[in-house]
């Protein structure tokens, strides 16, 4: 099929002069048959035109379109495959990025908290008159969950303990032991002259992931005395 409209028509026997000829070629107007109907088309003003929407994925070769060609603010989140948008980091992989709101809200949510607990594997405050070992399993503890909805024994990295010695003819001590390694004196009292010596100390206990049970550990040298313990409270991260 023709592609072209002929710019004039010439008929047997008709004589051929030059401005027939030039008409023939310079008259010429393209028609519809010289496009495909989709992605070129004719313009109203008779030109050869790419169509509208006609240019599709099938028309782009590979890595054909650079950076500097993007229009500036038209490559958006929801065009974006390997973004997350996730407070948590629970979907990141080593193949995603992260948003900075995401960012921000994560490191805010790694924020050490403190937590006042209510409970334990037995009281939270002791007191001894003679020597003793006293055991809390890290996954008794108990918070008012009201006023701390995010507390979960998972989220424990620390304990705020108290200790109280005293004595007046030998030592009572006092140590405590959370995370493998972390065994430190809190109160000590060493008394040799039957005048009553006390200590006492706030000390903040590590406690691990793999950390299963906190330790007190009473040492009482002279029964006149006595060792006492208090756990305060927890340190947490809220977004563990």
């Amino acid at each position: 099929m023709p592609i072209i409209n002929k710019g004039t028509s010439f008929s047997n026997g008709e004589q051929l002069t030059a401005d027939k000829i030039n008409d023939l070629v310079d008259l010429a107007t393209f028609n519809q048959n010289a496009t495909d109907s989709n992605t070129t088309t004719i313009s109203t003003a008779g030109q050869l035109v790419v169509n509208s929407g006609g240019i599709s994925s099938a028309q782009l070769a590979t890595d054909a379109v650079e950076t500097a060609k993007i229009k500036d603010a038209n490559v958006t989140f929801a065009k974006l495959t390997d973004v997350i948008d996730d407070d948590t980091m629970a979907t990141a992989t080593d193949t995603t990025l992260a948003t900075s709101e995401s960012i921000k809200a994560y490191v805010t949510a790694m924020r050490p908290k403190f937590v006042p607990l209510t409970g334990g594997t037995t009281g939270l405050i002791k007191d001894f008159g003679s020597s003793t070992t006293v055991t809390y399993n890290i996954a008794d503890f108990t918070a008012d969950m009201n006023t701390y909805p995010e507390f979960a024994t998972s989220k424990i990295t620390g304990l705020l303990v108290e200790g109280y010695a005293y004595s007046k003819n030998n030592t009572n001590l006092l140590t405590a032991e959370g995370a493998v390694g972390s065994t430190t004196v809190i109160a000590r009292s060493y008394a040799s002259s039957s005048v009553y010596i006390t200590d006492s100390a706030t000390t903040l206990m590590p406690i691990n992931s793999d950390t299963s049970t906190f330790e007190f550990e009473y040492t009482v040298g002279d029964t006149t005395g006595n060792v006492q313990s208090a756990i305060r409270g927890a340190i947490i991260q809220p977004g563990l």
